[in-house]
């Protein structure tokens, strides 16, 4: 969809815009598109409270019901109740490995739908379609689902099985993307589409209510070169869902510029495509103890290139992603931890000055030969000569010399169209939006932003701290229900909650996070 012809000229105002078009801003497209949960005639939920409050009014949607009342005493991996509560209805019971059918039902009733625009710098999908490789997601592949279209069927329709139960980024990427066809979807998203500025504009004569104003570039492709041709919007109510790939997170450090140093799994997959690294290079350093990490451990392992693995945690720390994953369902990842855990440098006793380089067990010695794990270790700087400085908690120095550094821990949101890159919407209004550490403020039940500068400003995914698919669809439920009721009380949001209110109810939450 081109949007110059959705220029303002005319004064309209859009119902929904949705900044971000990955699998958020789809399963909320879907939501907003007529598609309407049901209790299932006959359903039941193995859950029996929760079966119990479903069966109170059966034939009221899901999206009309209290959700709140509906999320008492649910217990899950998310700290997002309503994420805790779809998920609960989507998969009933795969936590425990099993294979519930849904007590849900959903009808297509388009006199439900909101118009809306979903607006995506590439196809739908959004970082998916960046994720190139022949890595297997982390989720099983029926977590990475949306609403209405199973993965596994979907998958059996292309004649391979899903191993392990789980699939490539690239598979995923697919996915979405078809989902958004299958669906009748492809009239609300607008591809291309580079949002520049989100402001709020303020009530008037011709507006008492005020809205949002979405500013942003738009590629035309059937110009050669790529035109890109301004636009603007106004949005009663506008969905922050941009996830957190877009500008990696760094270190900080002396030489952390330099050539050799990398911020991204895929400029390793392009030095190993170009053959620049083999099983005669000098060691590839990789800083980080998360899962794009461990791939980057085991692409350089596969290839006999010695590894230096440096990360902040002890390897039995209880917050390391790899003490919480399953063995069985995630061999490769439990081989990582096996290899950080047997596999560490020993530090030189500190009445040894001595700065000899580390030296890799033998592999008579050793069953993960050319590894060397550095726990409680940061990086010092990088050199111009390749080498790197590597410091213990305790302050013991360590020199390393490398062919490429991969600092791999994690991803910031580009959140650059909005005032003060959205820092004052944080949790933490004083430091950078981040998923993990300080994530957007939102109110738990619709999440509303809780800081906006006025009422219709919602974020949902991983800039509410939710990292897995599985549980982003919760986001897409409370956003659609609040919508949906602000329609029915002919205001076009849901009614503003009162700041005590809001705060009461993110008090145990904003603890969690600090204690992260």
């Amino acid at each position: 969809m081109e949007l110059h012809d959705k220029e303002t000229v005319s004064g309209e105002i859009l119902p929904v815009v949705i900044v971000g078009n990955g699998p958020s801003g789809i399963c909320l497209s879907y939501l907003l598109s007529g598609y309407t949960p049901y209790l299932s005639p006959g359903a039941s939920h193995p859950n029996p409270l929760l079966h119990s409050k479903l069966a109170e009014q059966p034939g009221l949607p899901l999206l009309e019901q209290d959700l709140e009342y509906l999320c008492e005493g649910l217990q899950g991996r998310s700290s997002n109740p309503v994420a805790v509560l779809f998920d609960s209805l989507l998969l009933p019971d795969s936590d425990f490995g099993l294979d519930h059918v849904s007590p849900l039902e959903w009808r297509y009733e388009p006199e439900r739908a909101v118009p809306h625009l979903v607006l995506g710098k590439g196809p739908p999908g959004g970082a998916w379609h960046a994720m190139e490789g022949s890595m297997l997601t982390l989720s099983l592949a029926n977590w990475m689902e949306l609403p209405g279209l199973k993965l596994k069927e979907w998958m059996k329709d292309k004649r391979r099985n899903v191993r392990n139960d789980r699939a490539t980024p690239a598979e995923i990427a697919s996915y979405y993307q078809h989902y958004v066809s299958q669906m009748s979807l492809e009239d609300n998203f607008a591809c291309g589409t580079t949002v520049t500025s989100v402001t709020r504009e303020p009530a008037d004569n011709r507006d008492a209510r005020g809205c949002w104003r979405i500013k942003g570039l738009q590629c035309r492709e059937d110009d050669s070169p790529v035109e890109q041709v301004p636009f603007s919007l106004l949005a009663r109510n506008v969905v922050l869902a941009t996830g957190t790939h877009d500008i990696p997170a760094r270190l900080g450090v002396e030489g952390e510029s330099l050539p050799y140093v990398c911020h991204s799994f895929w400029e390793l997959e392009g030095a190993i495509s170009r053959g620049e690294l083999d099983e005669s290079s000098d060691p590839v350093l990789v800083v980080g103890a998360g899962l794009t990490a461990a791939d980057a451990v085991l692409a350089a392992h596969h290839l006999n290139t010695p590894v230096y693995h440096a990360f902040r945690r002890a390897v039995t720390d209880p917050g390391l992603i790899f003490n919480q994953l399953p063995k069985m369902l995630y061999p490769e990842y439990h081989k990582v931890h096996q290899m950080m855990m047997q596999q560490q440098h020993q530090s030189a006793s500190p009445l040894d000055s001595s700065s000899s380089p580390p030296s890799f067990l033998s592999s008579s010695s050793s069953s993960y030969a050319g590894y060397l794990s550095f726990p409680r270790h940061r990086v010092v700087s990088f050199r111009p000569d390749r080498k790197c400085v590597l410091q213990s908690d305790s302050g013991q120095r360590s020199v390393v010399q490398v062919s490429k550094a991969l600092v791999l821990i994690g991803a910031h949101p580009n959140l650059s169209f909005l005032p003060e890159q959205g820092r004052p919407l944080g949790v933490r209004p004083d430091e950078a939006v981040t998923c993990r550490r300080n994530p957007i403020d939102v109110d738990p039940f619709t999440n509303r932003v809780v800081a906006a500068d006025g009422p219709g400003m919602y974020a949902m995914g991983p800039l509410v701290g939710e990292n897995f698919v599985r549980f982003l669809k919760g986001g897409a439920l409370a956003i659609a229900s609040d919508i949906a009721k602000g329609q029915r009380g002919g205001d076009g949001v849901g009614a503003p909650g009162s700041s005590d209110q809001l705060a009461d109810k993110w008090v145990d939450r904003q603890a969690e996070v600090l204690r992260l």
